[in-house]
């Protein structure tokens, strides 16, 4: 029996049985559109045998569309009453057992998943998009690769270069993890309700070599926050706090680093930031 998508109908008709109304409190827009939610996994690549995670599932849109491929999913939601109807959901609509598993939980705060997923896929609460890519770049090693959904502003950062107005402190933490890339557009119309914002997809490429340890991701991470915090600010003063306490120390160490003390953030690529972490 193969799997089936839900409608548009079906979804308002879901939506009203278990008395849910999209909230922006939870950044919530569900898509509505068959064919958006079957380009989102077309673009992530998804085959039969993969275990997928999907962040944010709702009523189960893209889920049914990740599953059609054959492929596995854990699926994790924070809202329980609709955590408890998307198992129904699916095997309404052709999933068979065991195919889908679903955590009733705050993405922000597991540190386990069920079944070591390899693809993340998801269409991610606008509010909480950056925090929830990072926590499981950073918990979730096994995640090789994915594609998401997010407001525009936000992907455009996330795939941003060095030098680029929009680079920021999220540019460089992902880049931590991998390569990231745009990867399309999503109409305001295939949402419901309707945002108020552009949607884009961005996919991500884990680096098959780690980049440092734990220990060198926290400082180099903490590095990256002070930076962008004062980007106006040439390093050698963005950086004294956490570099020595005064400019001649920040610099002194920049330059053991190979960085210039006079440069200012966003002209930094993540591996300059590392040899910033590493020279103290």
């Amino acid at each position: 029996m193969p799997v089936t998508l839900l409608g548009a109908a079906e979804i308002r008709s879901l939506a009203s049985e278990l008395d849910v109304t999209p909230t922006k409190k939870l950044g919530q827009n569900f898509v509505v559109d068959a064919n958006t939610v079957r380009k989102i996994v077309h673009v992530a690549g998804v085959q039969a045998g993969e275990s997928v995670v999907e962040v944010g599932p709702g009523l189960g849109s893209l889920t049914l569309a990740i599953l059609e491929t054959g492929a596995s999913v854990t699926a994790v939601e924070i809202d329980h009453r609709l955590a408890a109807r998307l198992p129904e959901t699916a095997a309404a609509h052709g999933v068979a057992p065991g195919a889908l598993t679903v955590v009733d939980a705050d993405a922000l705060r597991i540190t386990e998943l069920p079944g070591d997923p390899t693809v993340l896929v998801a269409n991610l609460p606008y509010n909480v998009s950056v925090p929830v890519l990072l926590h499981f770049l950073e918990h979730f090693p096994h995640l090789q690769r994915g594609v998401v959904m997010v407001q525009a502003e936000v992907g455009e950062r996330l795939a941003a270069p060095p030098g680029s107005k929009i680079y920021g402190a999220p540019s460089v933490k992902a880049a931590w993890y991998g390569q990231w890339r745009l990867a399309g557009m999503v109409s305001r119309q295939v949402f419901w309700p309707v945002p108020n914002v552009d949607s884009v997809l961005v996919g991500f490429v884990r680096d098959a070599a780690t980049r440092g340890t734990e220990e060198e991701r926290r400082r180099t991470f903490q590095i990256v926050d002070a930076a962008f915090q004062q980007r106006r600010k040439m390093l050698r003063q963005a950086l004294s706090a956490v570099l020595g306490g005064s400019s001649a120390e920040a610099s002194a160490l920049m330059e053991k680093a190979g960085v210039d003390p006079t440069a200012r953030g966003e002209q930094l690529s993540i591996d300059d930031f590392v040899r910033i972490a590493r020279a103290r």
